[in-house]
Formats: C-alpha cells, structure tokens, sequence
C-alpha cells in the first residue's frame, strides 16, 4: 500500500526492537528517512544494521540518547533539528505494589515515558505548523484502561498521554497536523516471549498453552485471545503516519484486541 510518506522524515524513541523497530521498517519501506532511537550505541547499531539487511533502499539512522539523561535529550534535539513525523514510543515500567514503588519510581517513568514525550513534542511541533503538516504520535497501552495493581506507577503515565495529546491536537487545529494516540494491547514482543518461554518451563508446557491459559485467565476481555504481532500494531501506526489519516486527530485508536471494551 502506497502511504504517501516517500521524502518525510520521522523519529520513533525506543525503536531499537519491539513496535518502534516493526514501525521503523514499515516506514522505511513507505520511503521516509527514518532516525531510530535506543540507549546505548550496541543496540542502536544493531537495529539499524537489521533495518539495512531487510530495507535494500533503507535511509535508516541511529540516534543514542537515554532519555533519563537531560543532557543527551538536548543532544538529540540538536542534532536533529526538524522532522515531519515524531513516534513517541520510549517506555519503561515496573512490576511492584502500590506500597512497595518508591516515589523515585513514580518520578523515573513520568520522565521517560511522559516528559520525553513532551520535551520533544515541543520542539517539533513549532516547526510542523510553520510548513503545516506533520505528524505527532503518542503509543499508550492498554494498562491505561486497565490498571494492574502492580503497575499503577506504569498506566498512570499512559493515561496522562491521552491528555498531552488531546491538547496538541487542539493546538494543531485548522492545519494539516495531526496529534494522535495509539494504545497497543498484548503484543508479542521480545519480553513477552520471554515471559511466554519461562512459563512454559516453568510449568513444564508449551509456549502456545502458556498463551492460551493468559487470556483465558488474566486477559479476559480479550477479544482476539491472542498477543498481537508487532507488525499488526506498527501498520496502525504507519498509516496514523500517513497523509491518508488526515482526518484523524485529537483521537484514541485502540490495537487492543477489544480487551479495554467500550469505544472511548
């Protein structure tokens, strides 16, 4: 499918596998240059090595910035100027109790997964306006509609996207800009393969049992009954990208597989 992105530009943070690398590689085949993100230079290196072998045509760059570090986010913004279309993807997360997260916690993942978002929203949405047109993407998760109790810390800063985003849309309004969000469901990462194989060993069964027995057990509300491939959510994103989506913004696009219900 032809996109209409061949010559733009685009930033995905925390792409060095995962949906922003499956989302990097879509993109990549659409034509746009594409600068992938990671923090630390083997890693980033490597993505993009991947990305070259699987895109002959593959302007693909390398971008090392740890978002922790305020001083490598400056870096970055430094170093890339403008771009057309920001895929804010970077994102950490514990797995603890209410009581056993340290404000510290609390405070980590509001910077990498919040405030990276708006540090670099701020500087490329001035100039998108300015050539009137762009693209601002925010990847949520379905943890901000359904909070574990365990990773409260986590959905909070995924809820508050939805509000950053909603806002920029309002900013963008009248242009051909867009700011949109993208909650992604179970999707079969690295680390959820991981978790599928060690359940697997641990209870002495196969990796597709493990899978079958989480959604019939903890992801009720799934309507898939399955983990999404990264390649299934990065293709939402790619279009949500696109010239094609134009009228889409301000919106929440759900790659859950059902499990948050409702259409809000």
């Amino acid at each position: 499918m032809d996109l209409n992105l061949k010559g733009k530009t685009a930033l995905i943070t925390g792409s060095t596998s995962g949906i922003g690398f499956a989302t990097a590689k879509i993109l990549l085949k659409e034509g746009v240059t594409v600068y992938i993100n990671g923090r630390n230079h083997s890693s980033v290196e490597n993505a993009v090595s991947h990305l070259k072998s699987e895109v002959s045509s593959a302007e693909v760059f390398g971008i090392v910035a740890d978002f922790f570090q305020l001083n490598q986010v400056e870096n970055l913004l430094e170093e890339l100027i403008e771009i057309d279309i920001l895929i804010n993807n970077v994102g950490i997360y514990t797995s603890k109790s209410f009581f056993d997260t340290p404000i510290e916690t609390w405070k980590d993942q509001f910077q990498v997964n919040l405030m990276s978002s708006v540090s670099l929203s701020k500087h490329y949405l001035k100039g998108m306006l300015d050539r009137n047109w762009g693209r601002i993407l925010f990847i949520s998760s379905e943890c901000a509609y359904l909070v574990p109790p365990d990773m409260i810390s986590y959905s909070a800063t995924k809820a508050s996207m939805h509000a950053v985003s909603r806002g920029l849309a309002h900013i963008t309004r009248g242009t051909q800009v867009t700011s949109n969000v993208v909650v992604p469901g179970s999707t079969l990462t690295k680390g959820a393969k991981t978790f599928l194989a060690d359940k697997a060993k641990e209870y002495n069964t196969s990796p597709e049992a493990v899978e079958k027995d989480f959604f019939n057990n903890d992801r009720t509300s799934s309507l898939l009954k399955r983990f999404a491939s990264t390649d299934e959510v990065a293709t939402t994103i790619a279009y949500l990208c696109s010239p094609l989506s134009s009228a889409t913004n301000g919106s929440v696009i759900k790659v859950d597989g059902g499990s948050s219900g409702g259409i809000l």
